[in-house]
């Protein structure tokens, strides 16, 4: 049962009948297991992580589950291994641990069927004859990003359009290098990796080589030549690509040395007529932490903001990630209101329609405004306790360096009447009021004039980047 070198693990295929379950039932059980735990964890996290575990099988009390990368092996033990142990031991009261361990081995015949809780099938990967520099440590490019599952509305209809010019045609005048910045579960990621797809597909006339990763992953990769001795190799990879990707790039502010070896790179790169792509939370001015050198080189190309999402755009992402589902009818009513009250963060909300995705799917039963208020209380209470209107209206006064009481007078002097419409916009925005509601807030105002509030601000946010940029200020503070 045991090689010459005491290792126990061995293929299910290989064990005698009397030592495992059936086939079929250990194929059962690993498909409870897996549903389980998508249910769990969530459809994002899954897919991120977990989605390409493979079932080598059962040698004596020990399951063998393999990944394809030693950096995915090395996170799923660290955030899942005790958990799966735990599901396992739930089916399978033989199994005492979990083994996960790197590998691209087929399972056993019938351990690789579909699991509990259905989910679109991952699309295949191009075989590309450009690379991804670091794809095998880093996993691959999520396939559920790319251009045409990105929906595109007003605060995010700009920053589409550089990524759109940057992939069609790299180291373009005006957009070397592309700063994409937002805050968090913007798209600011959906974009770097749909551009990262539509530069290494077969069908571009020239091969392109990529290098993509995370700034973390840059500056762990820069520690790395330095102890080796090895920054000669490590300049030379960075160097030599057509378009270097850098994700999260405040992860480099007040480290130095990695930001003198970026700077290089940044240089070289662009000198050298080579696209560079870096995303941020903030605008490369507001990077404070990052040398005055290196936030000037950021800001000389095109810098593009993913604005916080509106309650349109955030019904039509509900709406794409339902359908891509394949999860049957969601009511809108539904679908509106987790649009209303989860306003921050678009992975929140799209976990939240993960999760009631996943419910219906477990025990086959309709999603209802209803079921949907049970199922995410904890996450609608916590978005209940966020703004109120008062808060909205302090906050606005101060900024706009007026008197609180201007708010819900009859004044209508432009500077107060502007901040005063922001008000209400922020209020339509961030709470759950309705238009009458918020009217009698701000001086028992009919509910006509809070819709053209709303309605011009709106106006204002598409046209206007500096006020866009003030409202949305406002908003994250709020939020905050």
């Amino acid at each position: 049962m045991s090689d010459s070198g005491g290792n126990k693990r061995e293929a299910f295929s290989d064990q005698p009948p009397s030592a495992t379950p059936d086939i079929h039932i250990l194929a059962a059980q690993w498909a409870r297991v897996r549903g389980r735990l998508q249910a769990e964890v969530g459809e994002l996290d899954y897919r991120t992580w977990l989605r390409q575990m493979v079932l080598i099988g059962l040698a004596e009390d020990e399951i063998t589950v393999e990944l394809p990368s030693r950096f995915l092996r090395d996170w799923v033990t660290s955030h899942y291994q005790a958990r799966l142990t735990a599901l396992w031991q739930a089916e399978n009261r033989a199994v005492r641990r979990v083994e996960i361990s790197v590998g691209t081995r087929q399972p056993a015949p019938g351990l690789a069927e579909p699991l509990v809780v259905p989910a679109p099938a991952p699309e295949p990967e191009p075989a590309s004859p450009a690379r991804v520099e670091d794809r095998s440590e880093l996993g691959a490019l999520d396939p559920r990003f790319k251009f045409d599952s990105f929906v595109v509305g007003k605060p995010n209809e700009f920053a589409y359009a550089c990524a759109r010019r940057v992939a069609e045609k790299p180291a373009s005048q005006g957009f070397n290098p592309l700063f994409l910045y937002g805050g968090v579960g913007l798209g600011k990621t959906h974009l770097m990796h749909a551009i990262a797809w539509d530069l290494t597909q077969p069908s571009r006339a020239e091969p392109v080589s990529v290098a993509y990763m995370s700034a973390e992953r840059f500056m762990h990769r820069f520690i790395g030549a330095l102890k080796s001795h090895s920054t000669l190799a490590f300049k030379e990879q960075m160097r030599g690509v057509d378009v270097l990707m850098i994700d999260d790039l405040q992860f480099l502010i007040n480290k130095d040395a990695t930001q003198e070896e970026f700077f290089h790179t940044f240089n070289a790169l662009v000198e050298s007529g080579k696209q560079i792509v870096v995303s941020a939370d903030k605008s490369p001015s507001d990077l404070s932490g990052l040398e005055e050198r290196v936030r000037t080189r950021l800001g000389c190309g095109m810098v593009a903001d993913l604005h916080a999402t509106t309650f349109e755009l955030r019904v039509s992402i509900l709406e794409a990630k339902a359908a891509a589902s394949n999860a049957g009818a969601i009511p809108m009513k539904v679908l509106e209101f987790l649009a209303h009250k989860i306003t921050s963060n678009v992975r929140e909300l799209e976990g939240a329609l993960n999760r009631l995705i996943a419910h219906a799917n477990l025990f086959g039963r309709a999603i209802t405004l209803e079921s949907t208020q049970e199922l995410l209380h904890d996450i609608l209470k916590a978005h209940d306790r966020r703004v109120t209107i008062e808060e909205i209206q302090r906050k606005v006064a101060e900024h706009y360096n007026m008197r609180l009481t201007d708010m819900t007078s009859a004044r209508r002097a432009r500077a107060v009447a502007r901040p005063r419409q922001v008000a209400m916009y922020l209020a339509k925005q961030l709470t759950s009021r309705s238009l009458p509601e918020i009217g009698r807030k701000f001086g028992n105002r009919d509910h006509t004039t809070v819709m053209h509030a709303c309605s011009r601000v709106a106006e204002l946010i598409a046209t206007d980047g500096a006020f866009a940029d003030d409202v949305d200020l406002l908003r994250r503070m709020l939020e905050s």
